[in-house]
C-alpha cells in the first residue's frame, strides 16, 4: 500500500500549459485571475474546496470572487484537469486529474480526513471481479469510510486531520 500524502510535486508549468490550450480552443481568454486559481488549484495538495481555494486566491489577490474560483474550476474539470469528489459530508471537494497517478480514498466520518492510498493487489482483484462478471474496467472509484484511531478512541491515537493542520501552521 502506497500512502500519496508524500507525493511529487506537480508540474505545474505543463498543467497551465494544457489548460491554455484549453482555453484557447474554446476561445476563452487567459485572464490573470484564471491563472492565479489555476495556478494555486495545482500547487494544492490533495483534495481543496471552492472555499479554501477562494481564501489561498484572495491571499495574493483580494479582489477575486467565488463565482470566478467555481466558473475556473468547472473549466479545469471540463478540460480534464480536476475531478470533482463528493465525500460523505456532502461537500464537494476538487483534486488535479490529468496526469497524476491513479489513488483510492479513505475517509474518516468523523473528522472527515481524506487520505489516498494505492495498493495494488486491490487494483488487481477489481480487475478480477470485473472480469468474472464479463466487464471491461473503463474507471472506477474506490471510497472506504471508516474511523481513524483518534475517533476510535484509541489512546495515544493521531488524527490525520489533526496532523495535517500542524503542518499548514
Amino acid at each position: 500500500m502506497h500512502d500519496r500524502r508524500h507525493s511529487a510535486e506537480p508540474d505545474i508549468e505543463s498543467l497551465m500549459g494544457q489548460f491554455h490550450a484549453y482555453l484557447s480552443k474554446k476561445q476563452l481568454k487567459s485572464t490573470r485571475q484564471r491563472d492565479l486559481i489555476a495556478q494555486k488549484f495545482f500547487a494544492a495538495h490533495g483534495h481543496i474546496s471552492i472555499e479554501e481555494l477562494l481564501n489561498l486566491s484572495r491571499a495574493e489577490n483580494p479582489r477575486i470572487g467565488y463565482a470566478t474560483v467555481y466558473r475556473t474550476l468547472k473549466l479545469l474539470a471540463e478540460c480534464g484537469l480536476a475531478a470533482q469528489r463528493r465525500f460523505g459530508d456532502g461537500q464537494t471537494m476538487y483534486e488535479t486529474a490529468g496526469d497524476t497517478e491513479h489513488h483510492d480514498h479513505l475517509i474518516c466520518i468523523e473528522c472527515q480526513h481524506v487520505l489516498e492510498f494505492q495498493n495494488d493487489d486491490i487494483e488487481h482483484e477489481q480487475e478480477r471481479v470485473a472480469r468474472s462478471f464479463g466487464f471491461s474496467l473503463v474507471r472506477h472509484r474506490l471510497e472506504l469510510y471508516g474511523l481513524c484511531p483518534r475517533a476510535r478512541g484509541i489512546k495515544g491515537g493521531w488524527c490525520p486531520n489533526e496532523e495535517q493542520r500542524k503542518l499548514s501552521d
